[in-house]
């Protein structure tokens, strides 16, 4: 009897009703995957036109619904996820445009060093793995089966992989004495910020999966 009344109340936690939770980690996604299209397009302006603007609305709305999902943990007590969960993924997800808004002001701060660099080889796998993890974190309120998850997850790792190929390929380019020091020095710094990027969207791609393997 215990057994049956601990297995219906993990289906209430999982297929809750109150679908608030879902909608904010949902849209902490989509600002995850905002602020990478920001990215792209601030890297498309000339010089004089490149501002953070777009960054600190976009950091500003995901730090918003951190805490907003902090809030609701608190006044709530049935959730249809375990609270450690939500906490987690909350967490992983705002470190994304956190980090993408540091590179941002890296890149404004020296960017007359850096003309004629192209970083669209890490944006495009920086784009791959937003529209992964957002599709996701949009399969938790469906209860997505652990072999579709799996195979999402493995594609992040995937992803992941193909940016540490790129960046080694990167940084045997800059120390080949080819480039002026400074240059070298800020680019490395550029390069392992984007890198960093696609380990947050890596990290948040785990906590989905070790969600959905522990409601399996």
């Amino acid at each position: 009897m215990c057994d049956k009344f601990e297995a219906m109340f993990s289906l209430q936690r999982l297929l809750g009703k109150d679908d608030k939770f879902f909608n904010l980690l949902e849209a902490s996604a989509e600002q995850s995957s905002n602020s990478v299209k920001s990215l792209v397009e601030l890297l498309a302006k000339p010089n004089p036109e490149r501002t953070l603007e777009e960054f600190i609305q976009t950091r500003r709305k995901d730090k918003r619904i951190t805490e907003e999902i902090s809030l609701q943990l608190c006044k709530t007590f049935v959730t249809p996820l375990e609270r450690e969960d939500i906490e987690a993924l909350s967490s992983a997800l705002y470190k994304i445009p956190k980090t993408v808004e540091k590179f941002g002001e890296r890149l404004l701060l020296c960017q007359q060093n850096l003309q004629g660099e192209d970083f669209s080889k890490q944006t495009k796998i920086l784009e791959n793995c937003t529209l992964t993890l957002v599709g996701m974190v949009k399969s938790l309120r469906r209860k997505p089966d652990l072999e579709t998850i799996n195979e999402q997850n493995d594609r992040l790792q995937y992803l992941e992989g193909e940016a540490d190929k790129l960046m080694l390929d990167l940084l045997r380019d800059l120390y080949s004495g080819r480039h002026d020091p400074l240059r070298v020095i800020i680019l490395r710094n550029l390069y392992e910020l984007l890198e960093k990027v696609i380990d947050r969207c890596r990290d948040a791609g785990n906590v989905v999966f070790h969600i959905v393997l522990k409601h399996s």
